[in-house]
C-alpha cells in the first residue's frame, strides 16, 4: 500500500479522525480537510489516489465539490453520507462519485470499498482502448468515439459500456452488472439495468444501423463483435 494516498473531507472532526486512524493503520497515506472549498482546493494541488467525500460541508457541499472535480480529475470519490436518501445517491453517482456509504458505517465495508476501486484501478490499467466495429473507448482519457463522433456519457454509463466491451461476446447476467457496476445494494432493484441499458442505448445505437447492445431474453446482454 506504499504511497496510496487518501484524501478525507468530513466537517465531523472525530469522525474524520477516527476514519484516519484506521486508514493509517491499514498503511494508507491520510490527509484531512474539514470543508468543501479547502478540500477542492487540496484536490486540485495534489495527487492523491482517492478521496472520501463528506456530502454534507460548509462552504461547498460534497455533491459540488464533486461536480467540479469530475470538471478535471478522474479521482476515484467515495461520497459518505449521513442521509440514507436514494436521491443523495444517485446524484452523487451520476456526477461521478464511484461508491458512496451511509453513516454510520462499519470501518471493515469501508476499507472492502477501498479495496475494490484500487482492485479496479489495476485491472483498467491493464488495457487502455476496447474496439467494436466502429467504436473506440479509451480507458486513459475516458473518451468514447463512435463513427468518429464523441459521446457524453454519466459515470455509470461510462462503468457499464466498459464492462460490457471488456467482456466482449459474453452474456452477462443483470445480477453480474448489478455486482459489479451499483453494488449489492442495488440487488433488490434489478430494474436499474433496463434503465441504463435505455439510456447506453440510445447514446451509442440510435443513428446507427448496426445495433452493439444485444439483450439475451430471461439471462441478460451483450456487445458482440470480432475478436
Amino acid at each position: 500500500m506504499k504511497n496510496y494516498e487518501i484524501l478525507i473531507i468530513e466537517d465531523e472532526k472525530k469522525m474524520s479522525m477516527f476514519i484516519q486512524m484506521e486508514l493509517d493503520h491499514e498503511g494508507y497515506v491520510t490527509d484531512v480537510e474539514y470543508n468543501g472549498r479547502d478540500g477542492l482546493k487540496k484536490i486540485q494541488n495534489g495527487n492523491y489516489n482517492l478521496v472520501l467525500l463528506d456530502i454534507m460541508l460548509p462552504e461547498l457541499n460534497g455533491i459540488e465539490v464533486c461536480r467540479r472535480v469530475r470538471q478535471f480529475s478522474k479521482v476515484p470519490i467515495i461520497m459518505i453520507t449521513a442521509k440514507d436518501d436514494v436521491t443523495d445517491k444517485v446524484m452523487g453517482l451520476d456526477i461521478g462519485a464511484d461508491d458512496y456509504l451511509t453513516k454510520p458505517f462499519a470501518i471493515e465495508e469501508l476499507l472492502a470499498r477501498i479495496r475494490v476501486i484500487r482492485r479496479n484501478n489495476v485491472e483498467k490499467s491493464g488495457n487502455h482502448e476496447y474496439k467494436v466495429n466502429n467504436l473506440i473507448m479509451n480507458t486513459k482519457t475516458h473518451e468514447v468515439i463512435r463513427g468518429g463522433k464523441f459521446i457524453e456519457l454519466t459515470k455509470k454509463e461510462y462503468d457499464l459500456l466498459e464492462f460490457l466491451l471488456k467482456n466482449k461476446n459474453v452474456v452477462l447476467t443483470r445480477d453480474k452488472l448489478i455486482e459489479k457496476i451499483w453494488g449489492y445494494d442495488y440487488f433488490s432493484d434489478t430494474n436499474v439495468v433496463s434503465v441504463f441499458i435505455r439510456y447506453l442505448r440510445s447514446k451509442i445505437d440510435d443513428g446507427f444501423d448496426d445495433k452493439l447492445i444485444t439483450t439475451v431474453r430471461g439471462v441478460g446482454y451483450v456487445i458482440k463483435g470480432d475478436k
